[in-house]
């Protein structure tokens, strides 16, 4: 069944999205793939603000995702892969959704964007680093038409995970 997606728009990160994201993702459902608890939320404001250099730097950040009544929902977006295991330096595509918000496609439609706007700054291909339990992301990646292209696990928490792959 092919439902329509919900309208989604995207928006640099500002300071305060900071507090919205340390709330909502203040949830063990949304952060069971992320360490199981929310960070403090000066990590969250230091995240936002990395987000503000990256997108104006590169073009392209981690997105604050707004639902159509404007309500901070999570976030979307793409930023390099730094950690020393995976993909290094390729650019990961990412998001995190507040649970309350979940099963109703806003991921896949902020995702679609974020690819939009990858090509529109040439990217010639992303990534998508997904913990192999975490069976919502892997069905966006398969909405979004990612392939699966590595196993890997992970070295900090000795999970499995899978690299997702698609050429822009």
């Amino acid at each position: 069944m092919n439902r329509a997606l919900p309208a989604v728009r995207l928006r640099v990160p500002t300071h305060e999205d900071a507090f919205v994201w340390h709330r909502i993702f203040d949830d063990p459902d949304v952060m069971e793939f992320h360490g199981g608890k929310a960070a403090e939320l000066s990590v969250y404001e230091e995240l936002t603000a990395r987000q503000r250099r990256h997108d104006a730097e590169r073009g392209y950040c981690l997105w604050t995702m707004l639902d159509e009544s404007g309500q901070v929902v999570g976030f979307t977006g793409a930023q390099p892969w730094e950690r020393a295991w995976g993909p290094k330096g390729e650019i990961e595509i990412g998001w995190r959704l507040g649970r309350e918000h979940w099963g109703r496609g806003y991921v896949t439609a902020a995702a679609r964007q974020t690819l939009e706007r990858m090509r529109a700054a040439g990217v010639p291909g992303v990534v998508a680093m997904v913990d192999a339990r975490n069976s919502r992301s892997i069905a966006v990646t398969r909405r979004l038409g990612m392939r699966l292209a590595e196993t890997f696990t992970t070295s900090a928490s000795e999970r499995a995970g899978h690299c997702y792959r698609l050429d822009l």
